[in-house]
């Protein structure tokens, strides 16, 4: 079964300008998985041009960055369009056990941060062998940020990593903030805060002494994922991270914050390459005014561009480095 959870966990005169660059072509790839391949679509700009590995974030969300809901802002295939317009391949994949991966293993909610770096270093032998590249790029949106992060300090050959709305906290306190800050949660807030400090102790909370809008946010088979993934600090691992990195930000998104997180992460790495996208939400596409239908088609629609200053940005700092 997938994982659905409430939270979601950016001037170049070196960029190749869309006119410029070679025809890009698309195909589907595979890398080994544990049990089964792992799948994903390599859109390739040519040979010897830069590789950018596109991780998804939480649940089940898809190569492209939809899921299996409403949610369909297509931000990783926009993305993966544009930067190939600008001579930059990339591959976006589908997370073990879901979607073309899922035969990858037979539970996806049955597996660590860690399991998923394992498959980041096994899409980067795969691509280094048939291309032939000296390193690749991993780049993850949201919690796929956070899986970045976490393969910064093993995989290899790496170049550099690029942090789409990235949690800066852990995932226990951006869960603490979110649920806090919804309307209607005050009278659930002891309930919410005790199951958000169990997890965070290692221990498994009873979906049932919880009230029935909590229960599929802490339903017992995405307990141990949460309690490892609580365990990370993006902060400190973007801190011990040497090599090339780049953070991106949107000032309306309401899932990770423009400056809690972001902040953070710009002051424990200081040499990085900070975009904050003022207009943009979440999804890394912009939102006029506070039309709630506006905001919400950047979510739903994929026609709904990615923030102009985007893909310009993301490209000049891959080929300047």
């Amino acid at each position: 079964m997938y994982r659905f959870r409430r939270y979601l966990f950016l001037l170049g005169v070196l960029a190749l300008p869309p006119s410029t660059a070679l025809a890009a072509t698309e195909s589907l790839v595979e890398a080994p998985g544990p049990q089964g391949v792992l799948a994903g679509t390599f859109l390739n700009a040519g040979a010897k041009r830069p590789v950018v590995l596109l991780i998804p974030g939480s649940g089940a969300t898809d190569r492209n960055g939809d899921s299996l809901t409403s949610i369909k802002p297509a931000t990783l295939r926009l993305l993966a369009e544009e930067l190939a317009e600008r001579g930059i391949s990339s591959v976006r994949i589908d997370k073990r056990g879901m979607f073309g991966s899922a035969r990858a293993i037979p539970d996806a909610n049955n597996v660590t941060i860690h399991e998923y770096v394992t498959d980041v270093q096994s899409w980067i032998n795969t691509i280094q062998h048939q291309t032939g590249i000296s390193c690749m790029w991993v780049a993850g949106h949201s919690e796929g940020a956070l899986i970045a992060l976490a393969s910064a300090s093993s995989v290899k050959p790496l170049c550099g990593l690029i942090l789409l709305s990235a949690p800066g906290r852990s995932i226990g306190e951006i869960l603490r903030s979110q649920l806090h800050a919804a309307p209607g949660t005050q009278s659930l807030l002891p309930q919410i805060d005790g199951a958000l400090n169990d997890l965070e102790a290692g221990k498994t909370v009873d979906p049932q002494t919880l009230h029935p809008g909590l229960r599929t946010l802490f339903r017992s088979n995405v307990q141990h994922y949460l309690m490892d993934e609580m365990r990370y600090d993006p902060a400190k691992l973007v801190a011990a991270y040497q090599g090339p990195t780049m953070l991106v930000q949107g000032g309306r998104d309401t899932q990770i914050s423009p400056t809690a997180d972001f902040d953070l992460l710009k002051a424990a790495a200081p040499k990085a390459d900070a975009l904050y996208l003022p207009e943009a939400n979440h999804m890394l596409k912009d939102v006029q005014g506070t039309d709630k239908a506006d905001f919400m088609k950047a979510y739903t629609d994929s026609t709904v561009p990615l923030d102009p200053k985007l893909v310009p940005h993301i490209a000049e700092f891959v080929l300047s480095h």
